[in-house]
């Protein structure tokens, strides 16, 4: 055999079943067309993609998507038989909340009758009202001389402990109106609202 000059690099082969040689190249043979198409779909969503958008959403409510939830409008996540509100929680933190069954108006001169109107007084709404009876349903059965032996909590939105609520009125021991008032109050000023406060009691057990 004579000597080699040099080599060329030829593509890979592989023998037919005739005796013949069939070329065959290394590259994998999806690479080609799949590199076509993704060149042509950035081509088309160039003008379409603003750029700046996810700059935009800095700030902005979020909104979660997944298999089995929808996103309503009103920025409610439904998956099953749970409920969850996107609302904007303090300094701009946005965050899931749990949202309680809905509720009707309450008998006139009840204590939930009271914490009905103080709710909406507040900008809340009727979402808001039912996150509320429940989570006090909860705690006292909306009570007003619900008293917990052990912890000293008392009244309706058992405040431990119970003394907390002067800072509203002296006759905080027996009155809806003082306990509703210092309860949303406190509701207000660590969870937000109603619901917030309801999410912290589904996910831990109290508020």
């Amino acid at each position: 055999m004579g000597k080699r000059r040099g080599t060329i690099a030829l593509p890979a082969v592989q023998r037919t079943g005739h005796g013949g040689v069939e070329a065959r190249h290394v590259r994998g043979r999806w690479t080609l067309p799949s590199f076509a198409f993704l060149a042509s779909v950035s081509l088309v969503l160039v003008p379409v993609i603003d750029p700046t958008a996810a700059f935009a959403m800095i700030g902005e409510p979020m909104v979660v998507s997944a298999p089995g939830v929808v996103v309503e409008p009103s920025q409610t996540v439904t998956a099953g038989d749970a409920q969850l509100a996107v609302d904007r929680a303090q300094f701009g933190v946005t965050k899931l909340q749990v949202r309680a069954p809905a509720v009707g108006k309450p008998d006139p001169g009840t204590a939930k009758a009271i914490a009905y109107d103080m709710v909406l007084a507040r900008g809340w709404d009727e979402a808001q009202y039912a996150c509320l009876v429940s989570l006090w349903e909860r705690e006292s059965h909306w009570n007003v001389n619900a008293h917990n032996a052990r912890s000293g909590a008392h009244g309706i939105p058992q405040a431990l402990p119970g003394s907390k609520m002067a800072s509203v009125a002296a006759d905080w021991e027996t009155n809806p109106a003082t306990q509703i008032t210092w309860g949303l109050g406190y509701i207000a000023g660590r969870y937000v609202n109603p619901c917030g406060a309801w999410t912290s009691s589904e996910q831990r057990g109290w508020y």
